[in-house]
């Protein structure tokens, strides 16, 4: 079987990255069709096009995985079975479990290229798609935020209602102060304002209560300048600003986030769970394509492959759902991301008994 495994294991690779080439090329070109008048109207240099299409093209890779592994093993598997290659193995004593073998190390393989390029390689691909989008296509130059929660210090949370990076100001803004589960001071302003001459921000329309035991001081003004943790920059992010962190930055932002009690961190773990989740993906998916296009049909492989390319959507689908209820605040983040995988495990298995023997 070593030589067989060779063999596996060669086409396996070269087919998928072969029709990881044909989906990108078909995508990037549909894309650079779209975007071509908006190239010629900002007078895009091609130099930049190249390096956008470059990054685009590494996102792609990372997303159509799925279906580009599926596409694979079917597509093999389903060849070898035309030329009666699985029955000939399964005839010489061979397990099916043994002549799955050299596809999990293949599926492995792409797995473990999949986690190094989510954790340090596609973040800063993506990162160049968005700046690309942002200087030269007038997408996303402005980011507004809502309803913003921050722990500024150990006892103090500031709130501000909206956020607004055009101006680095925001409205409706709070300082809490709070000690022992009581609240010690609230500092509240009709607006918020980032003062670049003092780097510092300035509270506008302010009022001021301070409680003692004996009553309280109340105070206000028009204009309070005030020293915060935090600074334009920590608002001035898109809105994927999570999918473009590396895997060891991603850990450390999620810490400070924990540490302001953020509302967004959710996004961020959310975001490692996912990286973790992905590289599975590939051996899930290549025990269910093995199965599915083991048999020899009459009518060739062109109905397996259709059938690879659907349970490959349906996984895709079933992915982007899972991780929208994951973000959506479920108690259960984690096992909502494995949703898909554990879905598609429990199927693999059902089908692995109805495999030739």
């Amino acid at each position: 079987m070593k030589l067989l495994d060779k063999l596996i294991i060669k086409d396996f690779l070269k087919t998928y990255f072969f029709v990881v080439m044909m989906l990108i090329l078909v995508v990037l070109v549909l894309d650079f069709t779209e975007k071509n008048d908006k190239f010629i109207r900002n007078q895009v240099p091609a130099s930049e096009i190249l390096i956008y299409l470059g990054n685009y093209g590494l996102y792609l890779n990372n997303l159509l995985t799925p279906i580009t592994v599926f596409i694979a093993v079917i597509f093999i598997t389903s060849k070898m079975a035309g030329r009666t290659e699985i029955v000939a193995i399964l005839s010489s004593g061979t397990s099916f479990i043994r002549m799955l073998v050299p596809y999990f190390i293949a599926a492995s393989l792409i797995g473990a290229a999949s986690f190094l390029l989510n954790g340090w390689v596609l973040p800063g691909a993506t990162a160049g798609v968005t700046e690309f989008k942002s200087r030269w296509l007038d997408e996303d130059k402005f980011f507004t935020q809502s309803n913003i929660h921050i722990k500024v210090a150990p006892d103090a949370y500031a709130y501000i209602s909206r956020y607004y990076t055009s101006g680095n100001s925001g409205y409706n803004f709070t300082l809490e102060q709070i000690r022992d589960g009581q609240l010690i001071a609230k500092l509240s302003g009709d607006r918020i304002v980032w003062d670049t001459a003092i780097n510092s921000w300035s509270v506008k329309n302010w009022k001021l209560r301070v409680l003692r035991e004996d009553g309280e001081d109340y105070t206000k003004g028009e204009s309070l300048d005030t020293l915060l943790s935090i600074t334009p920059n920590d608002f001035d992010l898109p809105t994927n600003h999570h999918e473009t962190l590396k895997l060891p930055d991603l850990t450390r932002q999620i810490q400070i986030l924990e540490d302001r009690g953020a509302d967004n961190v959710n996004y961020y773990i959310i975001e490692r769970y996912v990286r973790y989740m992905s590289p599975f993906a590939a051996i899930i998916l290549t025990f269910i394509g093995v199965i599915v296009s083991s048999r020899k049909t009459r009518g060739g492989s062109g109905f397996q492959i259709a059938l690879g390319f659907l349970l490959a959507f349906i996984y895709i689908i079933l992915f982007l759902l899972s991780r929208t209820f994951a973000e959506a605040g479920t108690s259960q983040p984690l096992l909502a991301i494995w949703i898909p995988n554990i879905i598609f495990a429990l199927t693999g298995l059902a089908l692995y008994k109805t495999v030739p023997r």
